[in-house]
Order: structure tokens, then C-alpha cells, then sequence
């Protein structure tokens, strides 16, 4: 089960995700926004987050214009390892290495192409379990 959120300005490349996932058949749950009425991206941020860390959902995937804003609300909650992604190599690489449990976008930073492409990278790439990581990991959570 993927978490699903956005702010306004995430919102139409949300829509293409969501089309995504369900052509895929992929369960997501979408905690909002749910128009381009102007929104705070925190509260959703937070709202992912909080889903991904309590296993109500496995990932998250987060939307707002740039990316930026999103993310950093979700990684102020413990247990979150959110990355912006603007390209295939980052999302791989940081579901690899960092076992990153969210992906965060910015809509007005990438094009539907390529964030379906990073969407499909991100979901389907298994972090590497190995040692190095893992400690890495431990040390951020500390």
C-alpha cells in the first residue's frame, strides 16, 4: 500500500501518478489535497509520514511544486527517510542505499514522463541490505 499525498500545486501530477497506480494495479491510499484550492503542504507531508511510519501504508509518495517543502515536513517525523528525486538514478540509488520509505517530487520541477518514470524506479527497487547502509541508516535515526 502506497501513501498519497499533495499539496495544490502537486495536485495534476498526483492525478498522473494515481493513473499510474491503478493502471499497475498498485494499492495507494490518498490522504489529500484533493483540489487545486491553495493548501498547506505540511499537513500533508505530515499526514504520509505519519502513515508510512505507523506500517498503515509500505511507502509514501509526495507531491507539492517544488519537491522541497514536502519533503522536509515529512522527515521531521522519526522514522522517515523522505528524498527528493528529479531523476531515475537518485530514486534507485536511494532506495538502494538510504532504504528511503517515501519519494517526494516537485510537479513544477519534472514532467509527467519522467515522474512516472522515478515513480516505477522508486516502488520496484529493493533496498541492498547491506552493512554499510545499514549502519549509515542507523546513524541518521540516531
Amino acid at each position: 500500500m502506497i501513501a498519497l499525498g499533495c499539496d495544490h500545486g502537486g495536485y495534476a501530477l498526483m492525478q498522473e501518478v494515481i493513473a499510474y497506480l491503478e493502471k499497475e494495479k498498485i494499492e495507494y491510499k490518498n490522504f489529500g489535497t484533493y483540489s487545486e484550492d491553495s493548501c498547506d503542504y505540511a499537513a500533508y507531508g505530515k499526514k504520509v509520514a505519519r502513515a508510512v511510519v505507523n506500517k498503515e501504508c509500505d511507502k509514501g509518495i509526495l507531491i507539492c511544486g517544488t519537491g522541497i517543502g514536502i519533503s522536509i515536513s515529512a522527515n521531521k517525523i522519526k522514522g522517515v527517510r523522505a528524498a527528493l528525486c528529479g531523476d531515475c538514478f537518485s530514486a534507485k540509488a536511494t532506495r538502494e542505499h538510504n532504504d528511503a520509505n517515501i519519494l517526494a517530487m516537485g510537479a513544477r520541477v519534472v514532467g509527467v514522463g519522467l515522474a512516472l518514470e522515478i515513480v516505477k524506479v522508486f516502488l520496484e527497487t529493493p533496498f541492498s541490505n547491506e552493512e554499510r547502509h545499514i549502519r549509515r541508516i542507523s546513524q541518521i535515526e540516531e
